[in-house]
């Protein structure tokens, strides 16, 4: 699976792309939102992993970008936070979002979960 990470936090965004490269997916980092619609656009990865709290453009509102963009409006994001009382599910979903992901993340599950919440649409 092509999967774009995009993170401002530099440790996270590698972890997490050392955790999906090592379970054999072939990862693309952003460090943050800027780029990231044209990127998607051009090189459709299966699944887009974003980060909620970033500088600048925020995730949430960087979903609702790529799900307003009909290049990009099919492409499963997962939403990655380690802020969970700031974000409910339920808004999460209506913004675009196929699942949910909390920090600290599960090292021993992380691909497994993001391919669920692919497959089924469904919060990981």
């Amino acid at each position: 699976m092509r999967v774009l990470v995009v993170d401002d936090h530099p440790t996270d965004l590698k972890l997490i792309s050392h955790l999906l490269t090592m379970s054999g997916h072939v990862v693309f980092q952003r460090p943050s939102s800027e780029g990231v619609l044209d990127f998607v656009a051009q090189d459709r990865p299966d699944v887009v992993l974003v980060d909620l709290r970033m500088p600048g453009t925020d995730g949430v509102t960087l979903i609702r970008q790529l799900r307003g963009e009909v290049h990009t409006s099919r492409i499963p994001i997962v939403a990655v936070t380690a802020f969970p009382d700031s974000y409910s599910r339920s808004d999460l979903m209506a913004a675009g979002c196929n699942g949910f992901l909390l920090k600290p993340l599960d090292t021993r599950t992380l691909s497994e979960r993001i391919e669920a919440a692919v497959r089924h649409g469904t919060a990981a």
